[in-house]
């Protein structure tokens, strides 16, 4: 099983943000089509790799897609209770707008280990450095 990789505030980072934000955008373009389920299956391959990479398999946020692909991430990913309630056929958009809320969460979840390992870092001083 591979390991979560480390997220620290160099260009790899900045690559794992970018190819975040470039599945939350692929995933806004999938939403205004009509829905392609050959699409959308690889969309979700891409996505569920780019997740096991960045946050390793085991995640909550890998759990939290899985459900997403089948519209029922809703209490997973905090949607308000009158979003949960749609009727049937509006299960493909419900299941688009969970994986964006999953991918976003995904975001916020870099994001906030970039900032903490940057506090980390700052912390030190270069007493606390191998020589």
């Amino acid at each position: 099983m591979s390991e979560p990789t480390s997220i620290h505030s160099t260009p790899e980072s900045n690559a794992h943000t970018q190819a975040l934000q470039a599945q939350i955008q692929k995933l806004e373009l999938l939403s205004h089509r009509p829905l392609d389920s050959a699409v959308l299956a690889r969309f979700d391959d891409e996505t569920e790799n780019l997740i096991k990479s960045l946050l390793g398999p085991l995640h909550p946020q890998m759990e939290a897609y899985k459900y997403a692909k089948l519209a029922e991430a809703a209490e997973m990913v905090n949607l308000p209770e009158s979003a949960q309630e749609e009727s049937a056929q509006d299960l493909p958009r419900k299941a688009i707008q969970q994986r964006r809320q999953v991918l976003e969460g995904c975001l916020a979840e870099l994001h906030s280990t970039k900032e903490t390992e940057a506090a980390g870092l700052k912390g030190k001083t270069t007493k606390n450095l191998p020589r």
